[in-house]
């Protein structure tokens, strides 16, 4: 069970961050295209860098918490969701404080 450690870990953060959408109306979803444009640099930018550091033997990955799938190059399927997860509950949470506080210096 501890394989979908990783996953599941990440599936919090969006269940977490998913009542913000709905409850407060952020419009984060609605507005997919920016929010495409937001994520995906990211990314691709860390995807590689994590991809060459782990071709370099400068970063592993524990496959006890991995499922074993992977992109062609070795990087972890999880490692790939990390980067477009964690960024999209960023940019929910940051648009959900923007609603509750528009007072707040950006």
């Amino acid at each position: 069970m501890s394989h979908l450690a990783y996953l599941a870990l990440l599936a919090a953060c969006l269940l977490g961050t998913m009542p913000l959408e709905t409850l407060l109306h952020v419009g984060v979803y609605v507005q997919w295209r920016r929010l495409v444009a937001t994520v995906l640099p990211v990314a691709v930018v860390f995807g590689v860098w994590d991809g060459l550091s782990a071709a370099g033997d400068l970063w592993t990955y524990n496959e006890h918490y991995l499922v074993g799938l992977a992109l062609p190059g070795g990087l972890p399927i999880e490692e790939v969701l990390f980067f477009v997860v964690i960024p999209v509950c960023a940019v929910l949470t940051y648009e959900a404080v923007r609603v509750r506080k528009p007072h707040w210096a950006r």
